[in-house]
């Protein structure tokens, strides 16, 4: 076994044991479960049952530099319980963390009744009902929190955000597209002075399960109190990549597009739906635009061909923003012919 995974095994062995989740020198099996780019995950089978650890770590796992404070981990947990209290069931239960480890227990969702959202895309089962009940969720969560000057003080978090999203996201691709920079900076700043709710900040078919209950959110490392914009284009986008992934399904991820927005867009009460949509639509073109060019590209679209009409939609858009989320996916509908 490398040294690396058997010290991480033996740090989070030891970080159950101190929480009281396994007994002091037990070693149960832990199994690596694949994931994301920013930590290490993995599945503990103990004898009173499979439980999930989290480890963060300081420099995420993709081709370019690209590191972030281990300490979001705690911001992490804390999401998860401010979701689960709004809406029951939304995110998983936390068992124990450790913000010294940078690591985090929680409960454990079986494959079996919990379906990975992006697998499902994958396979070409585009659900706009599914679709549509991530954005009621997600709006549920945003309002809860929004204009609550405690959720704000617990969530510090602008260096994390901007480290993790903004500056990889937006800025690199900035960096990419020479021209549109200023477009991009201008991006930055509006989002980052923004706030609003408690943003999740990686609302990724990746990172939802649907359970028997609805949707459960996963990986908040991103959590941030600012603009409730961003988990809205984020997870909008992926309605847009995915076309390229599985293009037989393209209709049913763009009918997943409007049934996400239209039900996300019916649950804000916060401020002016209009207003946020406008935030959404300018955002969306951005962040499209960064999965092909920015620090983070989407690991399926690998072909030239595949980004050029990704740039083609995107790089107009980038430079006038739409006032419309319609505006966004009409252009790519008519890239993609669906």
């Amino acid at each position: 076994m490398d040294h690396a995974v058997s010290d991480s095994q033996a740090a989070i062995r030891d970080f159950l044991a101190r929480a009281g989740l396994i007994a002091p020198g037990d070693e149960p099996p832990m199994t690596a479960l694949t994931g994301g780019v920013s930590s290490d995950i993995w599945r503990v089978d103990r004898a009173a049952g499979p439980l999930c650890v989290k480890r963060a770590l300081a420099r995420l796992k993709v081709a370019q530099v690209w590191e972030a404070p281990v300490e979001r981990n705690r911001y992490e947990a804390a999401w998860m319980r401010f979701a689960a209290g709004a809406v029951p069931g939304a995110a998983p239960a936390i068992l124990a963390e450790d913000p010294g480890v940078g690591a985090l227990a929680m409960t454990y969702l079986d494959p079996a009744t919990h379906k990975l959202w992006k697998a499902e895309l994958r396979e070409g089962r585009a659900d706009p009902a599914v679709a549509a009940s991530v954005g009621t969720r997600l709006a549920a969560i945003h309002a809860a929190s929004a204009g609550r000057a405690d959720i704000a003080a617990a969530f510090p978090t602008d260096d994390i955000f901007y480290a993790i999203r903004l500056e990889p996201y937006l800025v690199a691709t900035g960096r990419a597209h020479p021209d549109l920079a200023p477009a991009f900076e201008a991006l930055v700043r509006r989002t980052a002075a923004t706030k609003k709710a408690l943003v999740h900040g990686d609302v990724s078919p990746k990172n939802i399960m649907i359970g028997p209950a609805g949707p459960v959110f996963l990986d908040a490392e991103c959590a941030w109190y600012g603009d409730p914009a961003f988990d809205l284009a984020f997870c909008l986008n992926h309605m847009l990549l995915k076309c390229l992934w599985t293009p037989r399904a393209a209709a049913g991820f763009l009918a997943s597009f409007d049934a996400l927005a239209r039900a996300y867009l019916a649950g804000v009460r916060w401020e002016p739906r209009a207003e946020i949509e406008a935030r959404a639509a300018a955002l969306l073109p951005g962040l499209f635009l960064a999965r092909v060019d920015g620090k983070s590209p989407v690991e399926y679209v690998t072909d030239e061909a595949q980004k050029q009409k990704v740039r083609r939609v995107a790089r107009p858009l980038v430079q006038a923003p739409p006032p419309r989320l319609a505006d966004v996916r009409g252009a790519w509908a008519r890239e993609v012919g669906a």
